[in-house]
């Protein structure tokens, strides 16, 4: 989402909202019936490790933990994907337990952040060598100014897979977790009707999705339709690239999906999530990192 003129604005605006395992094993039909009394094969390694050892994140304010704790500032110790909040348990803390989380996980999130902006963070998550790397990005990329200025598709298709090669130069065999990009429309829907969190979405958090949040004419509902479309698009690309690679899950749209409501989004922006909403993420994490 675009910085805004004003400065609590471009403090709001640079923070947005800013399960399957995608390695498939096909058999050969062809292949010839193992003769009886032949030494059987020995089972494949699985590719997917379900307890790594560490864990660094990637991504933009959601994982930053944003007006979680307080107004316009970040809160990594609720972060759902590194913090240490007991409130939150975190994906990092649920694998690896607190003690060990806090010398083996890392965060290089970054309020604000795009997609155009995580191969960068991908190369320095690289540098600790993790064993796991938790992705949550793509709500800045539709949260813009107004939907013709959202990332394009093929775009952000490019500037992910750029990511993902950047970790496989390195790191090849490091695990990656990817979520899906929040449903932007439910926030609207859970507060469009809330005196306070409409006050806030004025001073610019949104605006493609969440600007004149009482219109209901025909504009606004296409304005709204359009940038959800766009971010199922992105979904679907997380999916897709995720797949091509046989160490990537993606959460199948299960952050998507959430049927998040009012406590769990913060109290300051009712945009970003809260406390609560930031253990409901790590929950979905650790059930797609598990399963």
């Amino acid at each position: 989402m675009r910085k805004s003129r004003h400065v609590v604005l471009a403090a709001l605006t640079a923070a947005v909202v800013g399960v399957a395992g995608c390695d498939a094993v096909g058999g050969d039909e062809s292949a010839p019936t193992q003769s009886r009394g032949a030494r059987p094969s020995p089972k494949p390694t699985p590719t997917w490790d379900r307890s790594p050892a560490s864990v660094a994140a990637v991504g933009d304010s959601i994982t930053r933990g944003f007006d979680a704790c307080s107004v316009l500032s970040d809160c990594p110790e609720v972060s759902w994907a590194t913090g240490s909040s007991a409130e939150v348990d975190s994906l990092a803390v649920r694998l690896l337990g607190k003690a060990k989380a806090a010398g083996n996980s890392w965060n290089y999130a970054v309020t604000g952040a795009r997609m155009a902006d995580v191969p960068g963070q991908m190369a320095q998550a690289a540098t600790r060598r993790p064993e796991l790397v938790a992705v949550m990005a793509g709500a800045n990329d539709a949260c813009r100014e107004t939907p013709e200025a959202m990332t394009p598709v093929a775009d952000f298709r490019a500037q992910f897979e750029d990511a993902m090669s950047t970790l496989r130069e390195s790191l090849p065999k490091t695990q990656v977790f990817v979520a899906s990009v929040p449903n932007l429309k439910r926030l609207w829907e859970q507060g469009k009707d809330n005196p306070l969190g409409k006050q806030v979405w004025k001073l610019g958090i949104c605006p493609s999705m969440l600007s004149d949040p009482d219109s209901l004419t025909t504009l606004a509902n296409q304005r709204r339709d359009t940038v959800q479309e766009r971010v199922e698009a992105y979904n679907k690309v997380l999916e897709d690239v995720c797949a091509k690679d046989r160490r990537c899950r993606f959460d199948d749209g299960a952050v998507y999906d959430f049927r998040f409501g009012a406590e769990q989004l913060s109290r300051w922006d009712w945009f970003h999530p809260s406390v609560d909403g930031q253990a409901r993420l790590a929950e979905i994490a650790y059930r797609t990192v598990t399963n």
